[in-house]
């Protein structure tokens, strides 16, 4: 097989199948011992759950670099660039990186046939192990007991972000159903931190720990975060024996994603010996960043962008919105997967709707824009399917006397990413 460039190398690995035949978890505990089991010796945490992921991820990346350690961070899907799902103290991979480890990659002979997933995994694995990561923070696709994820070994900590309905054809259509897959992260010999869940959720998580054998099991309790304040385009907040924190991350959701993060962190070091101070936490929880989740790109005009792609981000972004600016109505640009609850989410911004725009997102499992508006209509709410983002969403478009919120898709939210700095630069 001769030399691919980086362009061919991404063209090869994302268009491999979505799902194989096999689960992920097989498949990669192949790739993973024919590539020399890259992720031995190289300690974990583990994260699950359907909203959430990506936020306590960051989160746990600013604190464990703020303690002096090289963090890897393994997330997905990307928004804008692939190299952003392998990152290294937030540097993400090199393009030139991708192209030497993509080439290896394709060259092997696994005997069983990899997805995309497995092929990303496998990538972010050998580099992590070439870069001497201390820490590598791993965020599952999809589920957990049978994520290719789930093949790295036992984690120093687990975590389980908050549980919804999401992916139900696959993972489950009760909550319980949907928590036991999230929970096959947990093993034997691992620290537990879990978000609030609904009661459903949370028995079966505990059952799991329980049987498992865990070290320690320890929830977020929301009575503990307390003197929640947005100001100044900053959210402030206090948890357990922590005054005041600052964050940039916005949301009612960030709140009890730090929290999650903080006793994840603390865990963490509890465990490996690592020295931090409530200083290193509080730096950490100040510094963190997230693409796409709540993320103001414009404030004159007032842009906001969330990848809420299912009715608990959209019931948490409506939730957040209320709370930051109480009494206002938006203008609100969607596009959504049409195998998403999507009648629920509209549902969910109805009452804070000045209006809807509607996209049909650049990717297969789209819902037509113009199905999309007809739903809307019928909740009684002006609906406008758009064929280009750019009629929506250029500074000249956007509203000048009301706040523009964008959501929906991973992919959607990447495509606005994507155009606003093209334009911007």
């Amino acid at each position: 097989m001769e030399t691919l460039t980086y362009e061919e190398v991404l063209d090869n690995i994302e268009n491999q199948r979505r799902f194989g035949h096999l689960p992920g978890v097989e498949v990669s505990e192949q790739m993973l011992k024919k590539l020399g089991d890259p992720q031995r010796e190289m300690p974990f945490i583990h994260i699950a759950g359907t909203n959430g992921k990506g936020s306590v991820a960051a989160f746990l990346c600013a604190i464990l670099r703020e303690a002096g350690l090289k963090t890897g961070m393994f997330i997905s899907p990307h928004l804008v660039d692939f190299e952003e799902r392998i990152q290294v103290n937030g540097e993400m991979i090199s393009k030139e990186d991708v192209t030497r480890l993509g080439n290896r990659l394709l060259k092997e002979e696994y005997e069983v046939t990899p997805t995309m997933f497995d092929y990303c995994l496998g990538m972010g694995m050998l580099y992590f192990r070439e870069q001497c990561c201390d820490v590598v923070i791993l965020e599952t696709g999809l589920g957990g007991k049978l994520d290719s994820t789930n093949a790295v070994g036992t984690p120093v900590v687990s975590v389980i972000t908050k549980i919804g309905y999401d992916h139900t054809e696959i993972l489950g259509t009760s909550l319980a159903e949907i928590a036991a897959e999230k929970a096959g992260i947990i093993k034997k010999g691992t620290r537990l931190v879990t978000e609030s869940q609904k009661q459903e959720a949370i028995d079966v998580i505990l059952a799991v720990a329980e049987k498992a054998g865990v070290k320690s099991c320890r929830q977020v309790e929301l009575s503990e975060i307390r003197d929640t304040v947005y100001k100044d385009g900053k959210q402030e907040f206090s948890y357990q024996g922590y005054e005041r924190f600052t964050m940039g991350l916005l949301g009612k959701h960030q709140y009890e994603n730090a929290a999650a993060a903080i006793l994840a962190a603390e865990e963490f070091f509890e465990e490996t010996g690592v020295l931090y101070t409530k200083e290193i936490i509080r730096e950490g929880v100040k510094k963190a960043t997230w693409q796409g989740r709540m993320e103001v790109l414009s404030e004159k005009p007032y842009f906001l962008v969330d990848g809420a792609h299912n009715s608990n981000g959209v019931e948490t972004l409506a939730e957040s919105l209320k709370q930051m600016f109480p009494g206002e109505k938006f203008h609100f640009i969607m596009g959504v997967m049409a195998d998403k609850d999507y009648e629920k989410m509209v549902e969910c911004l109805v009452p804070l709707a000045l209006d809807f725009k509607t996209i049909t997102v650049e990717y297969r499992r789209a819902l037509q824009a113009e199905k999309l508006a007809e739903c809307i209509r019928k909740k009684g709410v002006q609906a406008l399917s758009e064929t280009k983002i750019t009629d929506c969403i250029l500074p000249e478009k956007l509203s000048k006397e009301h706040r523009t919120v964008a959501f929906g898709s991973l992919y959607f939210i990447g495509e606005i990413k994507k155009l606003w700095t093209e334009y911007r630069s």
